[in-house]
């Protein structure tokens, strides 16, 4: 500051000129600090002396369905993470649902193939089995046991004899039947008696037992031979001729 100024007759010194400018710049001061005031981002400028402060109106109405408009949101919220959580659920359900039916055809499909494995073997088996018995069936005639052989004589005629009555049920032993052929032909089977009763009525007896032919057919053995000077067709049809009148040809012990 300078000192020894003389304000006084500064002031009186200003004139209305001075006094105008001086009240401009006091105003541009002013509106200065007022623009500072205001957001960059407003568009009125206010000048000249600062507006007073608004007052804020606060309403006295109390708020109504706050909680109501939240609760409902929230039950929005719910019943969405609800039906998400339906969806995944549903999903899952029909995820497990495709691998049961999966799991089942497969297993389904295995017990198939083990039932035809099953079903194959068992008929290998039969088939093997069927085979080996008709081995088994061919081999056994195969080794068939030959037949009965017998010597061309009186032994052998009276064993087959006796062989064959066994098989048709009529009785007799050896020596019974060796016993009466000795005495009714000695053992010839060519034999013929042309002396006694039959040979006079013309059908005289005839082979080892010296059977006459009526008696021969009528008793004959099926499976003989139907020729009367046979030995063993002969010596059955006898058999049979007294087992059927003596009850067996060990009863007869002279002509019959």
């Amino acid at each position: 500051m300078l000192k020894n100024t003389n304000t006084r007759g500064l002031s009186r010194s200003l004139t209305k000129h001075h006094k105008i400018a001086i009240t401009g710049v006091a105003a541009l001061g002013t509106a200065a600090v007022a623009i500072s005031a205001v957001p960059s981002s407003a568009e009125t400028i206010t000048t000249g002396a600062p507006a007073p402060a608004a007052r804020v109106a606060y309403s006295t109405e109390q708020i109504k369905d706050v909680k109501g408009a939240v609760t409902d949101q929230l039950a929005t919220e719910t019943v969405k993470v609800e039906t998400i959580a339906a969806q995944k659920a549903a999903q899952t359900a029909a995820q497990e649902k495709t691998a049961a039916e999966a799991l089942t055809k497969k297993t389904a499909e295995a017990a198939a193939k083990q039932k035809a494995i099953a079903q194959a073997v068992k008929k290998a088996a039969q088939e093997r089995a069927a085979k080996a018995a008709a081995t088994r069936s061919t081999q056994r005639a195969a080794v068939k046991p030959a037949a009965k052989t017998y010597a061309n004589n009186l032994d052998g005629w009276i064993r087959q004899s006796l062989d064959i009555m066994k098989a048709k049920g009529i009785p007799g032993s050896y020596s019974g039947l060796h016993r009466n052929i000795i005495r009714e032909s000695s053992g010839n089977p060519m034999a013929i008696n042309d002396w006694d009763i039959n040979a006079i009525n013309g059908i005289p007896s005839k082979g080892l037992l010296q059977v006459i032919p009526p008696t021969f057919n009528a008793y004959h053995v099926p499976g003989t031979s139907w020729n009367i000077y046979d030995p063993v067709a002969n010596i059955t049809a006898a058999c049979n001729y007294a087992a059927d009148k003596y009850g067996s040809m060990d009863n007869v012990n002279s002509a019959y």
